[in-house]
This record gives C-alpha cells, sequence and structure tokens, in this order.
C-alpha cells in the first residue's frame, strides 16, 4: 500500500511540476534572452554615440571611446568602429566577418539597428549619426560582439535551481505519501491479521482500536464487537450439540435395547413388527448423526492444517474397501505424479469429506460390478478431488437440489451427505459441483484454492 500511494502521489507531483516549472522556466529563459539582447543594444547605441566625435569630429584620441573600450574588453566584448565609406576605424578583438557583414548591410539597407543571436554570442549593429540625431547623417558604423558565456551560464544556474526545487519537492511528495501510507495501513494491516486468525479458528483475537484515522478506529471498534458477538454464537452453538448429541443418543440407544429385549420374546408376528421399529430406530440414529455432523460443518472454526490429500485418500478408500467389496463394488484410485499435493483443511474435515462421498457413490450403485473412481489432479489455482460413480446419476432438476437437506435419490439415505460435503468445502474455501459421469453416472468435484508440494 505504501508504494502504491507514494507512487501515486509522486506521479501528481511530477504532472503538477511539469504543468507549472517548465513554462516557468522557459518563460524566464526566454526573458533572460531578451534582457541580454536588450542589453548589448543599449551598450552598442552607448558606444556609437561616442564614437560620434571621433568619426565626426575627426578627434584621434577620444577619452570617453578609449574608456568604453576598456569597459567593453573586460567584459569580453568585441567592436569595429567603420566609417562611412565601411573603412573599420576602430577594432577591438577579432569579430566574425562573416557574421558582422551581413547584419551591417542589413541595418544600412533597413536604415535602423539590428541585432543578432547566435549560438555563442550576440551580435548588436548601431548606426553612428552625425551630432548624435537620428534624422541627421550617417557617418558610421558600430559593430559590437557579445559572448552568451554570462547568459548560458545564467540560464544553466535558473534550469539547475528548478532542478533542485523539483527534487525536493518530488522527495516531500514520498515521504508524506510514506507517512499517511503507513498511517493508515498499518491498522489495516493490524485488521487483516485479526480476520485472518479468527477465520484460522482463533476466536479470542481482537484488533486494536487507538491507531490510524477515526475511520478506522471506529471500523476496528465494529470488528471486535462482531469478533465478539461471533465468540458468544460459537461457544454457544458447540455447547447446543454438545447437549443434543448427549440428551438424543442416550434415549435412542435405550430405546433400541427395549426392542431388542421385546424381540427376543415375542411371537413370529410380534417380532417382525418390533423389527421393522428397530429398523425406524436406526434409521433415526442416522438422522440425528447426520444433523449434528451437519451442524458442526455449519460451526467450521478450527485451525488449519496442512493435509497430503493423497495420503488421505488412501486411507479412506481403504478403510470403505470391505464396505464396496460387500456391496460388489470395485474401488480405484488415481494419483497425480510426485510430489503429492498439500491443502490447509480443517482437522479431519477432508475424512469427513471423502466419507460421505465414498459412501453416497456405494451406495448409488445398483448391483454388482460397479466402479467409483476417487482421483486427484493439480489445477492452476490448487488441487482437485474427484469422486465418480457409473450408477444411475442425478437428472438436472436433481443436481440442483442435491446440496439441500433431506434431499436424496437412495431410499435408505437421510440427504444430509451432500449437504455435509458442501458445508464442509465452503467452509474452507473451496468449490464443489456435480456433473455426469461419461457413460453414466455422478461425478463429483471438489476444488480446494490454493495448495503446496511435499
Amino acid at each position: 500500500m505504501t508504494r502504491r500511494v507514494a507512487a501515486a502521489l509522486l506521479v501528481l507531483t511530477l504532472a503538477l511540476l511539469v504543468a507549472a516549472v517548465v513554462p516557468l522556466a522557459l518563460g524566464a529563459i526566454a526573458h533572460e534572452r531578451d534582457s541580454f539582447i536588450e542589453d548589448t543594444a543599449r551598450t552598442a547605441a552607448s558606444i556609437a554615440g561616442i564614437a560620434e566625435e571621433r568619426l565626426g569630429d575627426g578627434v584621434a584620441d577620444d577619452p570617453a571611446l578609449s574608456a568604453a573600450l576598456v569597459t567593453a574588453a573586460r567584459q569580453g566584448d568585441e567592436l569595429l568602429l567603420l566609417n562611412s565609406r565601411g573603412v573599420v576605424v576602430v577594432r577591438q578583438g577579432s569579430p566574425r566577418d562573416a557574421v558582422w557583414r551581413q547584419l551591417v548591410a542589413q541595418s544600412t539597407l533597413q536604415n535602423e539597428p539590428t541585432t543578432e543571436l547566435t549560438n555563442d554570442r550576440v551580435v548588436a549593429v548601431q548606426t553612428v549619426w552625425d551630432d548624435g540625431k537620428l534624422s541627421g547623417t550617417a557617418i558610421g558604423t558600430l559593430v559590437l560582439e557579445r559572448p552568451t558565456g554570462p547568459l548560458n551560464q545564467n540560464i544553466a544556474n535558473l534550469w539547475l535551481y528548478l532542478v533542485g526545487l523539483s527534487g525536493a519537492a518530488m522527495v516531500a511528495a514520498v515521504l508524506i505519501a510514506a507517512y499517511f501510507a503507513r498511517w493508515v495501513g498499518r491498522p489495516l494491516a493490524r485488521l487483516d491479521a485479526a480476520a485472518r486468525k479468527i477465520a484460522d479458528g482463533d476466536l479470542t483475537v481482537r484488533a486494536k482500536t487507538g491507531y490510524g484515522p477515526p475511520e478506522l478506529r471506529r471500523m476496528a471498534a465494529t470488528f471486535n464487537m462482531m469478533a465478539g458477538r461471533l465468540e458468544a454464537l460459537v461457544h454457544g452453538h458447540r455447547a447446543m450439540l454438545a447437549d443434543a448429541s448427549h440428551q438424543l443418543r442416550t434415549p435412542l440407544t435405550a430405546l433400541r435395547l427395549r426392542l431388542d429385549l421385546l424381540a427376543a420374546d415375542s411371537a413370529p408376528a410380534a417380532a417382525a413388527e418390533l423389527a421393522g421399529a428397530q429398523e425406524e430406530i436406526a434409521r433415526l440414529s442416522r438422522l440425528v448423526d447426520g444433523l449434528l455432523a451437519t451442524a458442526r460443518a455449519e460451526a467450521v472454526t478450527d485451525q488449519l492444517e496442512q493435509i497430503d490429500v493423497m495420503e488421505a485418500v488412501s486411507e479412506r478408500v481403504a478403510a470403505w474397501q470391505p464396505v464396496a467389496n460387500g456391496n460388489g463394488v470395485k474401488l480405484l484410485t488415481e494419483a497425480p505424479p510426485s510430489p503429492a499435493p498439500l491443502v490447509a483443511l480443517g482437522a479431519g474435515h477432508l475424512d469427513q469429506i471423502l466419507d460421505n462421498l465414498l459412501d453416497n457413490a456405494i451406495d448409488a450403485i445398483v448391483g454388482e460390478g460397479g466402479i467409483v473412481r476417487v482421483s486427484v489432479a493439480r489445477t492452476d489455482t490448487g488441487t482437485r478431488l474427484t469422486v465418480a460413480d457409473d450408477g444411475p446419476g442425478m437428472t438436472p432438476q436433481e443436481r440442483s437440489r442435491a446440496f439441500l437437506r433431506y434431499t436424496t435419490g437412495s431410499q435408505n439415505g437421510t440427504g444430509l451427505g451432500l449437504a455435509i460435503v458442501h458445508r464442509l468445502v465452503t467452509a474452507n474455501g473451496g468449490t464443489i459441483k456435480l456433473a455426469d459421469t461419461p457413460g453414466g453416472g455422478l461425478t463429483v468435484e471438489v476444488e480446494f484454492h490454493g495448495n503446496d508440494e511435499v
């Protein structure tokens, strides 16, 4: 989060700097160049006024002109003074002929001062008028070339200042973004860690409420209230399950024993009725066990642990093998290439899932010669467990209601097996779907998202 906020604020600051600083810098540079050119032109006009005495009055040694030449020399200027015939009267430095001759011709043609900015210097051409009057007679021309070194240095200093200012602004933006991102991000990270611990089954965890902005503090307080109510509900649910398990199973067991005693001393007709009653008691026991298993599945808050899927499959297939043999059903397993995948599930949940799926698959096959295939495969998002049988299968309408309680296609079933599997799978963050087995039958695909390897 800190990186994203810092990057966003950095991009925004950079955009603002580009939009504001670049036009400001370009305007300042243009103003600096115009000022430099105007200053050069004013200097040329001033020296041209001084040179009028030399050209107009024929003064050979003009102290003012000599002082102006000394000042120009100190500034690195190069200067030419031409008479009306274009003969060089005074020369200082080595002005480039190709440049100044062209500008002198242009100034003479236009009868006005001319300036030109090149890469390394400014050239100013000023007409020398008789008696210093613009309406008088032109008696000569002054050419002044001034190096642009000071101008370039000022422009470089301006860019350096603006770049430094922009860099300082961007560093400040990053620091401010990092501070605010941490101010908001740390409470969120603590809240996320607390939510993960609760999802893993630790219902005693609470989030800290004294950090971050007011909105996050209220969120943490609301989260703690939710966690407290969830803990109370789960503990109450568990207590109810324990009480129901004890209160229901004990009288059912006692009733079954009484019926067994009555059947032993009863006439054949009465014994047959008692046998029917015993079957109903057995069915009621299975229904109670299924309801309790479903309730436990809906209240899953156990700590997650890494489970070897193939090891669990091998153990449960071996446990169900005698039942399958007794029903004339063949159990087959298909394992993925090693190493075997691991999934994070609650303790014993994968065993319950396999037990219910194998029980349903074996029970669904009518007659001998049926096959139940259990396979494990890796996917891009996790691990897929598939249990496929070649029984009668389900219609689309039956599949749409298969995960509801008491929905069954078997006379002996309670209709809770797939409901229990669905609750356990979804409680562990997985998905389950039903499909037709090629050639007939039902295929159950369970996918657990996220896996590791042994």
